[in-house]
């Protein structure tokens, strides 16, 4: 297998390559497929998980992990491919890694929006929101700034142009750094700020406009929970799963109910965000919400990113919600505990501590720009924010280039910084899913009672911190079918008492017990449910019992009649 280098960003081909030879090198552990086509027709590969030998992926409790669903958004896939590349390298030698695959699985989708990465990654990159489909309208936009690396220099930086009427300054306190002009400011050299690049006819220098994107979509307000029309909500799609990417998302998590819990990688912030998108934590169960908040404290205290909700913590405006999107879609639709990661924050990097995510851009200190300079002048040896310089501009004419390199410094954790960053999640993932419901055996035997007649005994319990249905969720949208056993009789034996399958109902895990075992407590076996059956099997044999939870996994056993 090539040697993977963290400290660079893929593009399809390789990329495409790499987990091909994950699947050529480990075939006991990855299994490649391609789960639908992209826009412009790539595949979307996604990657299972598992100790074969130990089971079928489908048999199993099961994580699903996603990355790159927003076009530039690139080292998401990056941190899905380390986390592929730790498995492979730890099984068999690293305890926690053995124990989650052989007892469970994984699918990962680690480029959901390839087309979106190649104009991103490219030699003259295009940078959109999401899926490169022209949306709501298939036509060329009129006028307005192209964003465009204007002097060749393989950056896109941004323009600063003098105006009386601009609304910023240079900082007195450091001339590099541009400031708000006062209120009632007056009297000075003001400018305005604009991204690098060059207007399209008709062009008016009185008068500047941004082209809007001709590709107006966002893969992540196209799932199907709480959608909404582009009146509504800008770049969703005509209808829930209306693009191809998401449409074999949906398909593929749906035919999988293996699935127990979810986490998409996304940019940037430093943060671990979790549902409602749209509606208060007093929406949830209790339980639930404990739970998520559980499994959020484990995410920050082996991340050390915080956990947050999105509609307390991380709303765009205080007043506008977004919805449709993939971690609402999984928890309000399918009871699946999911999370969206926003990897890498500047700002946290530059020691800025106890900011509000979204609330910092509209608000917070010069001394804050000033710790940011300081780290890209140390950190980044000054390639994250660029010394102003003079360039003639084709249309406005003398101006300057420099600020920041938002594409460097920004969007992704510059390649040098790239695979400390991706390290941050494994740990957590393993632990997410290795607190999955399990379905084991307690106790399966046949007692013969004469005349060559049986009486079965199956007892089953779940081994996992959640319960076999997952979430309070799972029940209210009746999701999770109980356990359900089956017996399969010998040659010649008939089944005296009990059906040929039973549905036990579900079991209960370790999840919502109290922090101290006081004078009241119980522990109740709510984890463990049995099952009896009478056989009359005068030629003995063999009765084979199956056991099966969707979330929980399956469990086979044969019994021996002597």
């Amino acid at each position: 297998m090539p040697e993977i280098q963290f400290d660079r960003y893929y593009r399809y081909e390789e990329f495409t390559q790499l987990l091909h030879a994950f699947a050529e090198e480990f075939p006991q552990l990855v299994k490649l497929e391609s789960i639908g086509n992209s826009y412009e027709g790539r595949d979307i590969w996604v990657v299972t998980l598992t100790r074969f030998k130990t089971g079928e992926a489908e048999e199993k409790p099961a994580m699903w992990i996603d990355a790159n669903i927003h076009a530039s958004e690139v080292s998401p896939g990056t941190a899905a491919l380390y986390f592929i590349h730790k498995l492979t390298r730890e099984y068999g030698k690293k305890e926690p890694v053995t124990r989650c695959l052989n007892t469970r699985a994984y699918y990962i989708c680690p480029r959901v929006n390839p087309d979106g990465a190649e104009w991103a990654l490219a030699d003259k990159p295009k940078i959109i929101r999401s899926s490169t489909r022209p949306y709501p309208y298939d036509e060329e936009p009129i006028g307005g700034l192209v964003n465009e690396d204007m002097d060749g220099d393989g950056r896109m930086l941004q323009m600063r142009i003098e105006d009386p009427n601009g609304p910023w300054k240079i900082c007195p306190d450091e001339p590099r750094l541009m400031t708000r002009r006062d209120p009632d400011e007056t009297g000075g050299t003001y400018y305005r700020v604009l991204p690098e690049g060059r207007f399209e006819e008709p062009f008016d220098p009185a008068i500047f406009t941004l082209q809007p994107k001709k590709e107006g979509l966002d893969l992540n307000r196209n799932f199907p929970a709480h959608w909404r029309q582009e009146g509504e909500q800008f770049g969703a799609g005509p209808y829930p799963t209306s693009e191809p990417e998401v449409h074999a998302m949906v398909d593929f998590i749906a035919r999988h109910p293996n699935i127990t819990g979810a986490v998409t990688f996304h940019t940037y912030s430093g943060v671990l965000l979790r549902p409602y998108s749209h509606q208060s934590d007093e929406s949830f169960p209790a339980e639930d919400l404990w739970t998520y908040q559980k499994i959020g404290n484990k995410g920050t205290e082996i991340t050390g990113y915080p956990n947050v909700s999105v509609f307390h913590d991380f709303k765009y405006h205080p007043k506008e919600s977004i919805t449709g999107v993939f971690d609402d879609w999984m928890y309000d639709h399918l009871g699946v505990f999911a999370w969206t990661v926003e990897i890498w924050s500047p700002q946290q990097q530059a020691g800025i501590k106890d900011y509000k995510f979204i609330d910092w851009f509209r608000e917070h200190p010069l001394e804050d720009d000033l710790k940011l300079l300081k780290w890209s002048d140390e950190e980044l040896d000054g390639k994250g924010y660029v010394n102003w310089y003079p360039y003639k501009h084709p249309q406005l004419g003398k101006i300057e280039l420099g600020g920041w390199d938002a594409m460097y410094a920004w969007r992704n954790p510059p390649p040098h910084k790239l695979e400390k960053e991706v390290s941050l999640f494994p740990n957590w993932l393993l632990w997410h899913l290795l607190i999955s419901p399990k379905l084991e055996i307690h106790e399966a035997n046949a007692t013969h009672v004469g005349d060559g007649v049986y009486q079965i005994r199956l007892v089953v319990q779940n081994t996992g911190w959640l319960p076999s249905y997952v979430s309070k969720k799972a029940l209210e949208k009746k999701v999770a079918r109980g356990v359900v056993c089956e017996i399969t009789l010998p040659k010649g034996a008939t089944l005296k008492s009990g059906k040929p399958r039973e549905e036990i109902g579900q079991l209960e895990g370790r999840a919502y017990k109290p922090a101290a075992p006081v004078g009241w407590s119980a522990d109740t076996t709510t984890d463990r449910a049995k099952v009896e059956w009478v056989v009359h099997a005068p030629k003995g044999g063999t009765v084979k019992l199956i056991a099966k939870h969707s979330r929980a996994g399956t469990i086979r056993v044969d019994l021996k009649l002597k």
